[in-house]
Formats: structure tokens, C-alpha cells, sequence
């Protein structure tokens, strides 16, 4: 895991932010799709995309404090806009399904 690696006094402030962030994304994702109509999922999608750019923002702190290097960070980067990319396909896709109905 990324932040075992961070200094100790960062546990409880950007550690513990990174985290619930990142659990977040799918959680909402999950909690969306369980509910009974889809404006209730698109919100929830909406939801997790708000947590995936806290996590963006948090990540760019963290190598901006030297926590990790350039190469992680473009990992971590890319692994983000592709699930953006997902998450905006995925409510643009239940959003004209909605609308056709």
C-alpha cells in the first residue's frame, strides 16, 4: 500500500484522507447502484467522482511533501483519469438511457 510508506505523524491527516477517499469511489459506486431509480445512481456516481478528484488533489499534495517520486505519481495519475473516464462514460450512459425512457 502507498501510504505504509509515509512518514509516521502523516497517519491521522493526509494518510487517513487518502483513504477514506479511496474507499469512498467504489462505495458510492456500489451504494448508487443498489438504490431504486437511476437518478439516485447518477447522483451516487457524481458522489464518487467528487471523492476521485479529492483523491487527485490529495496525491499531488503527497508528491509535492516528497512522499513519492514522479514515476508513482504518473502511475497514480493515470490510473485516476482512466477511472474518471469511467465514471463520466458511465453516468453519460445512464443519462440517455434515462431520457429515453
Amino acid at each position: 500500500m502507498l501510504t505504509r510508506k509515509f512518514p509516521h505523524e502523516e497517519k491521522y491527516c493526509i494518510v487517513s484522507q487518502m483513504r477514506r477517499a479511496a474507499i469512498s469511489i467504489p462505495s458510492n459506486i456500489a451504494e448508487g447502484y443498489a438504490r431504486k431509480t437511476t437518478r439516485e445512481y447518477i447522483y451516487s456516481l457524481y458522489v464518487s467522482y467528487g471523492s476521485l478528484c479529492e483523491l487527485e488533489t490529495q496525491i499531488i499534495i503527497a508528491k509535492d511533501l516528497g512522499y513519492f517520486d514522479d514515476g508513482k505519481f504518473q502511475l497514480l495519475e493515470e490510473g485516476l483519469s482512466e477511472i474518471g473516464k469511467m465514471l463520466k462514460a458511465l453516468i453519460k450512459s445512464l443519462k440517455n438511457k434515462n431520457t429515453k425512457h
